[in-house]
């Protein structure tokens, strides 16, 4: 039996599902419907009736209550995505490299045009430090190594022999990592610590992932 055919979209459908899959396979997870609404220029109630036929046609599936609810059931054929494996890393030793072989516990697919900026790494977030950057625990972090990061960038970052993911601030020579979550405190990097940036995350995989 051959693929059963496509529903046919409108030209409207067809840019929002083009927009929400470039969203999720350059950063990971799905635009919000007001960020659709703003990309658009038109209201939320508007962005809403696309998704639904959206829905209704097979090309999303979304979970009620949930700002970044929606999630790609399929995909035109003219959308389609070229996936690479990257290494998922697992808890991290002091003194060992973030990819030594005795870290990497599997692998993880993610959209070729991730890993263009070059070699990255997977991490399984622990904990709710960056639940307001929309990074939840469970959630899978794409990483780009690179030793150096701008004053914002959500960093990989290796503190006196524990890996941990906050947003970098740097201020007239000072460094912290910042949470991004108002319960907790930043972190100061002092002159005497042991810090050295791993990484800048460039995508987060909600839920479940591939291995």
């Amino acid at each position: 039996m051959g693929r059963p055919k496509a529903i046919e979209l409108t030209d409207c459908q067809r840019e929002t599902l083009a927009r929400i899959c470039r969203c999720v396979d350059e950063n990971g997870f799905p635009p919000t419907v007001q960020e659709l609404a703003d990309m658009f220029g038109v209201s939320a109630p508007s962005v809403h009736d696309r998704l639904n036929q959206l829905v209704h046609k097979g090309y999303l599936q979304r979970t009620e209550k949930k700002a970044r609810g929606l999630t790609i059931a399929r995909r035109p054929e003219d959308m389609t995505v070229k996936l690479v494996a990257i290494p998922l890393v697992g808890t991290v030793a002091g003194g060992v490299p973030i990819l030594a072989v005795e870290n990497i516990v599997g692998e993880v697919l993610v959209a070729e045009t991730v890993t263009k900026g070059g070699e990255c790494f997977a991490l399984t977030v622990q904990g709710d430090s960056m639940i307001d950057a929309g990074i939840n625990d469970g959630d899978t972090i794409v990483v780009r190594r690179q030793a150096l990061a701008e004053n914002g960038d959500i960093v990989v970052a290796m503190l006196d022999d524990e890996a941990t993911v906050k947003r970098l601030r740097i201020d007239n020579g000072l460094i912290e990592l910042h949470p991004e979550n108002p319960k907790l405190t930043p972190m100061r990097i002092h002159p005497d610590s042991d810090f050295r940036v791993l990484g800048k995350v460039v995508a987060c995989k909600h839920g479940t992932i591939n291995r």
